[in-house]
Order: C-alpha cells, then sequence, then structure tokens
C-alpha cells in the first residue's frame, strides 16, 4: 500500500531550516565537503508526503546549455529541450555528516521478494538492493520478477562475475527492454519485446540456456542474445553478484548509455531459486503504490526547473504550455516563470481554499473555476492567451508591450520556468509554495514534457501518480 505519513525536519546538518530551492545557479562549483560553504545547500521545511515518502538534498552546478546524454541521443526536439540537464548529488553520495553517510551505515538485510520502489532517492547509479551468493550454490540458471512502470528509460537488474569483469544489465529504453552484455571478450546489446511502460504488472523471467540469455516477457520470448567466445570455456568459481536498480560497474563500460533513475516498481522476485537475504544501505525501502496512474506526482516539497531559453517563441506559434489533471484536488504553484533579478513574470497557482485556480501575469491577474480540467497558455511574442477546457468561449487574452511587461522577451531568453513551485527573488531561486497533486499531463508544443530532464527536487514522480483508494 502507498504510505503517506508526514516527516518533519528540524534541522539538517546542523543548518537552520529553509525551504528546498536552489542557491547560486550561476556559480555553484566549489567542492562540496563537509568543510564547504553550507549556505549552498539547501534544506527542508515540513513535508507531507503522500506517495512514497521520499527526502532529499537537492545540489545543483551552474545551469549551462549542455544537454544530457539522453538529450543527445533523443532525436526529438523535447528531449534535447533538457538542454540544462544539470547533475544532482544526494546527501548519500557526498556522505555529509553521521547520519547520512551511507557508506557508514550498517547494511540492512531484506527480502529477495520485498517489493521496490526504484525511483527512491541516493546516488542515482546505485543499486537500492544487492546480494552475493557462491557460484556452487546455485542450482538453478533462472531469475523472475513482477516489474510495473510508466517510465521509459531506467536501470532494472544487473548481475555479475569476477568482480565485475564479466557482467549482464537488463534495462528499459524507450520503453524496450535492452540487454547488455559482457563476458571475455565479447561486448553485446540487443533491445527488443514489448514496450513495458504502460503501467501494468509484467512477469520478467530472464534465463541463460547453453550459450544464450533469454528474456521472456509474461509466458512469451522477448529477446535472446546468443554469445561466443574465442576463450575456452571455464568452469565458474568464486562469486556471483546480483543487483535491482542499479549497477556495480563503471556505467562507461556500456555500450548503450541510458539515464539509471526509474519510476517503476520490481516485487515478488525469485532470484535463480535462492533464498538467501539481499541487503540494503537505504533506512528504509519506499514502498510501491497499489494503483498508479500515467502523470507527474508533486508531493508538496520541490519542484523541476529548465531554462527558458530552451523552449524559444516561435515567431508564428509562440510557445504553448499545457496542463491537464483535476486541479480541484491540487494546491501549490502549478508553473512560474522568472529572470535572475527580475520580477515574477509568470505564476499559475492552484488553491484549495479559494476554489480557483489563478493566473498572475505582470500586473494582470486572471481567476478560473478550479473545476477545469485542462489549460492551454500560449506565450506570443505580444500576446498571452489562456484557454479553458478547449471551450473557446472561455478563452482569455492579454496583450503585452514594453509598457505593460517590460523584460518579457529577455525573460524569455534568460529565465527559468519552474514546474511545482514558486520561483524566489535573486539568483538563489529558492523556492515557495510548491505543488501539491498530480498534473496527467505536461506538454509544451504539443509533446510531453520529461521532467527528469530538468533540475528536478528527487520527491517527484515524473512518470507516475497514486490513484487514491
Amino acid at each position: 500500500m502507498c504510505l503517506s505519513p508526514t516527516y518533519i525536519f528540524t534541522k539538517i546538518l546542523g543548518m537552520k531550516r529553509s525551504l528546498l530551492g536552489i542557491n547560486n545557479l550561476h556559480s555553484l562549483t566549489t567542492a562540496y565537503l563537509p568543510s564547504g560553504p553550507q549556505k549552498s545547500v539547501p534544506a527542508h521545511t515540513n513535508a507531507s508526503h503522500t506517495h512514497t515518502c521520499r527526502v532529499s538534498l537537492l545540489l545543483v552546478p551552474p545551469l549551462t546549455s549542455e544537454g544530457s546524454e539522453r538529450n543527445r541521443r533523443m532525436v526529438t526536439v523535447w528531449k534535447v529541450m533538457a538542454g540544462g540537464l544539470l547533475l544532482t548529488l544526494s546527501l548519500t553520495l557526498l556522505g555529509w555528516g553521521a547520519e547520512g553517510q551511507q557508506n557508514r551505515r550498517e547494511k540492512k538485510e531484506v527480502s529477495g521478494s520485498t517489493s521496490v520502489y526504484l525511483g527512491q532517492e541516493r546516488d542515482i547509479w546505485r543499486p537500492l538492493i544487492h546480494t552475493t551468493v557462491n557460484l556452487s550454490e546455485i542450482r538453478s540458471i533462472k531469475s523472475s520478477f513482477q516489474f510495473r512502470t510508466f517510465d521509459p528509460e531506467g536501470a532494472i537488474f544487473y548481475g555479475d562475475t569476477k568482480n565485475g569483469e564479466d557482467w549482464f544489465v537488463l534495462s528499459l529504453k524507450e520503453g524496450i527492454p535492452l540487454m547488455q552484455i559482457s563476458k571475455g571478450d565479447v561486448l553485446i546489446s540487443v533491445a527488443g519485446g514489448p514496450k513495458l511502460n504502460d503501467g501494468k504488472w509484467h512477469t520478467l523471467e530472464v534465463s541463460n540456456q547453453d550459450k544464450f540469455v533469454i528474456l521472456d516477457v509474461d509466458g512469451s520470448n522477448g529477446l535472446a542474445v546468443g554469445m561466443q567466445s574465442k576463450q575456452m570455456d571455464e568452469v565458474l568459481s568464486g562469486k556471483l553478484r546480483l543487483a535491482v536498480g542499479g549497477i556495480l560497474i563503471s556505467k562507461e563500460k556500456m555500450i548503450v548509455q541510458f539515464e539509471p533513475q526509474m519510476d517503476g516498481c520490481v516485487r515478488e522476485g525469485n532470484w535463480l531459486n535462492l533464498s538467501v537475504p539481499w541487503q540494503t544501505e537505504v533506512e528504509e525501502l519506499w514502498p510501491c503504490c497499489d494503483r498508479v496512474k500515467p502523470g507527474s506526482y508533486f508531493p508538496g516539497t520541490g519542484f523541476a526547473i529548465f531554462n527558458t531559453s530552451v523552449f524559444p517563441i516561435e515567431a508564428d506559434h509562440g510557445v504553448k504550455v499545457e496542463f491537464q489533471g483535476d486541479f480541484s484536488k491540487m494546491d501549490g504553484t502549478i508553473l512560474s516563470i522568472r529572470a535572475p533579478g527580475q520580477e515574477l513574470m509568470f505564476d499559475l497557482v492552484a488553491s484549495n481554499n479559494k476554489e480557483e485556480v489563478s493566473l498572475t501575469f505582470g500586473k494582470e491577474k486572471l481567476s478560473m473555476k478550479y473545476t477545469v480540467k485542462r489549460l492551454v497558455i500560449t506565450f506570443q511574442t505580444d500576446l498571452l492567451q489562456v484557454l479553458q477546457d478547449e471551450d473557446e468561449s472561455k478563452t482569455t487574452t492579454l496583450s503585452i508591450n514594453p509598457t505593460s511587461h517590460p523584460g518579457y522577451l529577455t525573460t524569455w531568453r534568460e529565465g527559468r520556468l519552474a514546474f511545482g513551485g514558486l520561483l524566489g527573488e535573486g539568483e538563489d531561486s529558492v523556492g515557495s509554495n510548491f505543488l501539491t497533486g498530480c498534473l496527467e499531463k505536461i506538454q509544451i508544443q504539443g509533446k510531453d514534457l520529461d521532467l527528469d530532464l530538468g533540475v528536478k527536487h528527487k520527491s517527484i514522480s515524473s512518470h507516475s501518480c497514486p490513484v487514491e483508494a
């Protein structure tokens, strides 16, 4: 069941508690060590977690126009539009403070059949659970588990021998299973089978049959990889390592690079028919929700930021931003736009108390009923247009000129968009009024926006929302 406790943080690393934010986006280049400048570390205020109970610190280096690996690989404009994808480092990776140093925590034992939410906060390449067994103990050559996601990309299952010299990785890329295998002098990558990011539970079985590695999906053959090495066949001995949700080798060893973090779940694992316990370094594994639906879930603790420069205003069509969802069940800032050192240009806010959705554009304000289900906002060089529920009679047009909206075009060249929170003033861009609720769809220019490609707080689920019982 998807739990909903309230976590209260009174102090993090001895710092004054504050709202999650991003400090000094242009100059965060110092080494983040325990003796480093604590003012560069955003902290948390009281946070109510209604999805998977997650919390994290977000550390952000400078915004740049460089894209992530995924940006460069994807051919669609909207994968490239995340040109500001920045490295986010968790407290786990940095090892700040006795409470936060996972490498000093005692490893906890869990069952290999336990439910694992793969999107749980950690170093994104580090597995959530792992185990090591003697190869002499293995009597089965099959592993099976159930898997569910709406996410098109991420790491699922890993195994290796010889301390990582020979290895196997199963992941998703564009929703399709991808297997990469290294054995001796052979390195293979094969993708195929059905798309699995449909939000349904699928039973996956990975087996080794002679010189083939077989992936079965829901009882049918999904993918088969054959290998023939020039090296002599050898009797394996030593240790076998298994991991879920990450890998134990350098990512550079893989032929096909992918973004590892997966908004998905694994359960009922039967790993080589072994009953050995698995280990985890996290304090508590986050639960999987009983039911999920497509969308982006904001638990009220953070936002996702993009550079406005990656969404240029097209001369003929402008920039069209679309939101869909039940706005009556949302509370907080849905979208805000601001350039450093400038006044807030735009915000869209859902308010349960006022039972309205309000849009503020400079000094102009538009109030809408919170029963609206779809909003399309078009930014053009000389006007802003708002369409409600595809009802042309509910279209509002606001004129734009240098007097009424000074710095408008400058903001689109140099500013930032925040989904799920209100951008603060100045270089710090410390956020507030974070959104609680599910945006079932976020589109720009008619294409789905992947929040994973921005600077995103890890409490946000980019691809799924819990379904209320």
